[in-house]
């Protein structure tokens, strides 16, 4: 992660980490499902000294806090998790980590002050919309709790504002973007991004900012779709906040991954002086022996 070493700070990624089941496979199969989860906390236990994990994804913070809690409160529970960890030569005990949003991390750890110093080149102009998301605000669980107020979070406002830019008093900032609906019911998902995606162009917001590479594949990828389903032709960048610290810290927009969004950040970015490099469009073709992708029927 490019802004780490500017603040001081040194990520070990955790060894053959599986996906964390932001599904709605645990509704199905709560054993099996959190069995998954708990996988990445067994990993991640056994490598690391400082008993904690941080994800940089909304869904996987939510969901690993979530199977952490719930181990440590219920015994049962823990137990069918760890008999299915032990089929790979794993066992997890719930508490021994702490659970925590990158966000978290960099504004609580490295704090505000020292993040205000490294700024060289200020976000001045930019109207930005802090996306917090659903998930984030939620897990009120365990010892800590979560960071921030559940129903009206602030800490990545004061982050934004930290980098100079003007953050809008944005209504929507912890409603749901739809996670998987697009892939369940085209119209409902298209509706969510939609009220997103308007509520930011009625405030005159220049971008998103999001917590969450989730969301923000949702607000990206799938705006155009959004588009065409609506007739609408909203133009709405949406980038990570990562991004947007490496910017103000002075770093070129290429090193941090812009550039490559669907929608195009180059004229919001412009109001800074950033110049975003045109992207290099790479078509990978699956292998022959891929297994085809699945389709949904179209919705009548």
């Amino acid at each position: 992660m490019a802004i780490a070493e500017p603040l001081g700070m040194e990520f070990v990624e955790v060894e053959d980490w599986n996906c964390c089941g932001a599904t709605e496979y645990v509704s199905l199969n709560l054993t099996a499902s959190y069995a998954l989860i708990a996988r990445n906390l067994a990993q991640a236990a056994k490598e690391t000294s400082t008993k904690q994990l941080v994800a940089p994804c909304s869904a996987c913070y939510l969901n690993l806090k979530k199977c952490d809690a719930y181990m440590e409160e219920s015994p049962s529970l823990e137990e069918k998790i760890n008999l299915a960890l032990a089929a790979g030569g794993l066992s997890y005990k719930g508490g021994t980590l702490k659970v925590r949003h990158l966000l978290d991390v960099v504004v609580n750890d490295v704090g505000y002050d020292a993040i205000a110093a490294k700024v060289t080149r200020p976000l001045k102009g930019l109207r930005v919309a802090p996306y917090y998301g659903c998930m984030i605000v939620r897990p009120k669980l365990g010892e800590n709790g979560t960071f921030d107020n559940p129903e009206y979070p602030t800490t990545l406002d004061k982050l934004l504002k930290v980098l100079g830019a003007t953050v809008i008093d944005f209504p929507l900032k912890a409603h749901c973007c739809g996670g998987h609906m697009t892939q369940i019911s085209e119209s409902t998902g298209f509706e969510l991004i939609r009220r997103l995606i308007k509520g930011a162009t009625d405030y005159k917001a220049d971008l998103i900012v999001t917590l969450c590479p989730m969301c923000q594949l949702n607000l990206d990828a799938f705006q155009g779709a959004m588009n065409s389903h609506f007739n609408t032709n909203y133009h709405m960048p949406v980038l990570y906040f990562t991004q947007m610290i490496g910017l103000a810290f002075g770093m070129d927009a290429a090193s941090l991954g812009i550039g490559t969004e669907l929608v195009d950040a180059r004229d919001a970015l412009s109001k800074i002086g950033v110049e975003v490099p045109e992207a290099e469009l790479v078509v990978k073709k699956p292998p022959k022996e891929a297994l085809p992708m699945p389709s949904l029927p179209e919705e009548k």
